[in-house]
């Protein structure tokens, strides 16, 4: 089902964008979907709707407002650069704020159970991360999350349930970084760390290279199974 926008306000004031998408039947749980530096175009739209179909709540919200509102970008070479430029300029600390905003929008929501879960892709991967270490989020399962390895001081914090899912062939999160992320969380009882060795950064993007259909099929598979698990 197609979803709706809506404005959400953060804690200093300032309204932002954010697709709300609803699911089947209600109460549900809520869940934060986090775009790539692309931000909440058409695909992360459907993506959205994809997770509202299998019972949650869904709110993906504008992550460069702040910076350059509304502006969702296509997977061009155009449409990369000006998102590597958006990228440059965000404040991530400011964001995680604003996510908490959405967080909160969700738990009051009336269809909403009052648990919230955060899935995100490539800088919406390290968000939802972040989500986990520092909004209390009740489950997150992140997607190839660019320099999450410059945030482990914070691993401590991740008290929920949560999924990293990582590509073998990933230039933009190396093997280096997945190795120090391992050593870090390896031992966390509540964290599970997936190598999906054929695939490559952005496997998720289903229509558009470089989607590796077996991979993300499996990692949707331990993703679904996390968030009914814990967000039940």
């Amino acid at each position: 089902m197609p979803g709706q926008e809506i404005t959400v306000t953060a804690t200093d004031g300032g309204r932002f964008t954010a697709y709300l998408t609803p699911p089947p039947s209600t109460p549900a749980p809520g869940l934060l979907v986090l775009p790539e530096i692309y931000n909440i175009n058409d695909h992360i739209r459907g993506v959205a709707e994809g997770f509202a179909a299998e019972g949650y709540l869904v709110l993906a919200p504008d992550v460069f407002w702040r910076v350059e509102p509304e502006t969702y970008l296509p997977y061009t070479p155009d449409g990369q650069t000006r998102a590597r430029a958006l990228n440059q300029r965000l404040d991530v600390d400011a964001l995680i704020e604003d996510l908490g905003a959405c967080v909160a929008t969700l738990k009051a929501h009336p269809d909403c159970t009052g648990k919230v879960g955060a899935t995100g892709f490539c800088l919406g991967g390290k968000l939802a991360y972040l989500c986990a270490a520092r909004l209390g989020v009740d489950a997150a399962a992140s997607y190839y999350g660019v320099k999450i390895e410059n945030y482990l001081d914070e691993a401590d914090r991740v008290a929920c349930p949560t999924v990293l899912h990582f590509a073998g062939r990933d230039p933009h999160v190396p093997p280096e970084a997945v190795a120090a992320i391992r050593a870090r969380m390896d031992a966390m009882a509540n964290v599970d760390i997936h190598l999906y060795p054929e695939a490559e950064h952005g496997f998720n993007r289903a229509g558009y290279p470089p989607y590796h259909e077996a991979s993300a099929a499996l990692a949707r598979k331990r993703t679904l199974a996390l968030f009914q698990d814990a967000l039940a």
